[in-house]
């Protein structure tokens, strides 16, 4: 992979990448480590990156394998040695920029998006990757399965139990009676 070609990856997917990276690592800088080490490792994969292809689909990928690398080395060195938590619970606490008639609106659409970004971070991860990638990456069924290389209807039946696991974790935020 050129300097143009990296460039232009990190225009044209950078911004989602990093979204990506922060849902998976929950912390901003474990996802900026995350960040930087799946372009590394792009740039060092080189010509395997296919621009006609699907480019973005393949960074996640990358992203995911480098993230599930890590987990697996920190469960590992924890068994041998205990240390603190892989980046659980270390979540930020960051807002959206959107504009709002009221304050109280503004609170109110902050708890409503933390509490969503909490239940998901709380869905067991095979469930939260799918639920990333489809409803954060907008990536399809084909394309996730093909990005975790399982089954389309593994795909599926992931995104069913996640989102009936988060409607009931979500059930007393939004339907307060």
């Amino acid at each position: 992979m050129t300097k143009m070609e990296l460039e232009q990856c990190i225009a044209a997917y950078g911004k989602d990448i990093y979204s990506f990276c922060k849902g998976l690592a929950k912390s901003t800088p474990e996802a900026e480590d995350l960040y930087q080490d799946t372009f590394l490792k792009a740039v060092e994969l080189g010509g395997k990156i296919d621009s006609g292809g699907n480019p973005k689909s393949y960074l996640l990928s990358i992203a995911i394998r480098i993230w599930k690398n890590r987990k697996r080395k920190y469960a590992w060195r924890n068994r041998i040695a205990g240390m603190d938590s892989f980046a659980e619970g270390q979540e930020d606490k960051t807002a959206d920029g959107e504009a709002h008639t009221s304050p109280e609106t503004i609170f109110l659409c902050r708890e409503e998006q933390k509490a969503v970004r909490q239940a998901v971070g709380r869905l067991p991860e095979k469930y939260r990757l799918v639920v990333l990638l489809f409803y954060m990456e907008e990536l399809s069924v084909d394309e996730i399965a093909a990005v975790l290389k399982i089954p389309a209807g593994t795909v599926k039946s992931r995104l069913h139990h996640a989102r009936k696991q988060l409607e009931r974790e979500l059930e007393d935020v939004f339907y307060e009676t």
